[in-house]
């Protein structure tokens, strides 16, 4: 290593020559351990004597050994950090935007996911409400959006609705509301995960409302994932007014995101090909779209038209109770690679209490169907042994 030693100019205008005569401060091993953790300098008293031994072979200065020392511990610092945050988080698992795939989304793209990776997302207090059926990967973008704020030098909680519900119930019970609170407030960042899939005690609102309120006032962003329409959300929280409120200062600064497409979880199964579209699954009299049977007067008959026919062996045991009035519509779908059926059965007045019969139609693959109708019993056991389409 270079040595730069120089000596005081007599006038004390700088330094100058070098000179042989100045004292050496030499330390043991032992002192310099003691600095090292007098100054919390732990990568540095790791790495000093490998970087030291280095830097003499290749002739550095003093300040390149020291700028190389000051590096690593400030990049192991970083380090350091990032995964204690990332612990602190709770994340179920970590996932990042670049692992999303945004190509199964009809309309949302990269680019607005992006501008909540940046630093403004947390400065500026932004919130964000993720919605979507099971499997869309709402979970997946609030964990990768927290990550980020991570990674920028933030700090992120992960938690779930039903948790954190509970957890401020009990803690108000108890009168521990205001220590459990900054479980929920102090973090920069705050993810709440399944907003509507369990079923909350009546103070839920409440005790959501604590925490999104206290967030708001210190413009601290929140993100949210749901699969109930915001209008459910007093459904959800046993109180409209109360959801209401929550909701006006999430979106305030906030962005509701709908995420489409097909479940990341059973894409590969292909069940939305399987299954016909909703409105085509349950059309009644012309009207599309009833999630249940509606009445009509139809006489008893079974519509089925076979494009091929083989083998078939069906038996099915219908009852009704007399003292039902009307008569209904039933429809059962069911899907599979390569298979669609769908079988119609309208019963009429005269049908009613009556058990009908039939094993004439033909089917596919060894399946069994049971659908129990809540205003009646309807059995109905299939053996399927070919193809059977409509």
């Amino acid at each position: 290593m270079r040595k730069e030693t120089r000596e005081k100019d007599p006038r004390g205008a700088g330094i100058t020559a070098k000179t042989n005569n100045t004292p050496s401060l030499e330390l043991s091993e032992g002192q310099l351990e003691i600095h090292f953790r007098r100054l919390n300098l732990a990568h540095m008293r790791r790495i000093y004597k490998d970087v030291a031994e280095r830097a003499e072979q290749e002739d550095w200065s003093y300040r390149d050994f020291l700028a190389l020392l000051l590096a690593e511990e400030v990049a192991r610092r970083k380090q350091t950090k990032l995964q204690r945050c990332t612990r602190n988080a709770h994340f179920p698992f970590l996932k990042t935007v670049d692992e999303f795939d945004f190509t199964l989304q009809s309309t949302l793209r990269q680019s607005v996911i992006g501008s909540y990776l940046g630093l403004d997302f947390v400065t500026e207090g932004r919130s964000l409400i993720l919605h979507g059926k099971t499997g869309r990967g709402k979970t997946h973008l609030a964990v990768a959006i927290g990550y980020r704020a991570i990674q920028n030098g933030f700090e992120t909680r992960f938690t779930t609705a039903a948790e954190l519900i509970e957890d401020l119930s009990n803690a108000s019970k108890k009168g521990n509301l205001q220590e459990s609170l900054a479980t929920y407030t102090h973090p920069h960042v705050l993810v709440i995960d399944e907003v509507g899939y369990l079923t909350y005690g009546p103070d839920a609102a409440n005790a959501l409302f604590h925490v999104v309120n206290d967030r708001h006032l210190r413009k601290r962003p929140m993100i949210f994932t749901t699969n109930k329409p915001l209008n459910e959300w007093g459904k959800v929280l046993h109180d409209e007014d109360m959801a209401a409120a929550i909701l006006d200062r999430v979106l305030e600064r906030g962005r509701f995101i709908h995420l489409d497409g097909p479940s990341g979880r059973t894409r590969h199964l292909k069940l939305e090909e399987a299954l016909l579209p909703k409105a085509e699954r349950l059309r009644i009299s012309g009207i599309s779209g009833s999630e249940f049977p509606e009445p009509t007067n139809c006489p008893a008959r079974m519509v089925c038209n076979a494009a091929r026919a083989q083998d078939l062996e069906v038996s099915y045991s219908l009852r009704l109770p007399r003292a039902s009035a009307n008569p209904f519509i039933y429809a059962v779908l069911a899907g599979k690679v390569g298979l669609q059926l769908e079988i119609w059965l309208q019963l009429g007045s005269d049908s009613l209490g009556k058990p009908l019969r039939c094993s004439s139609f033909r089917v596919s693959d060894d399946m069994r169907i049971v659908l129990q109708r809540v205003h009646g019993e309807l059995l109905i056991w299939a053996k399927i042994r070919g193809l059977f389409g409509f």
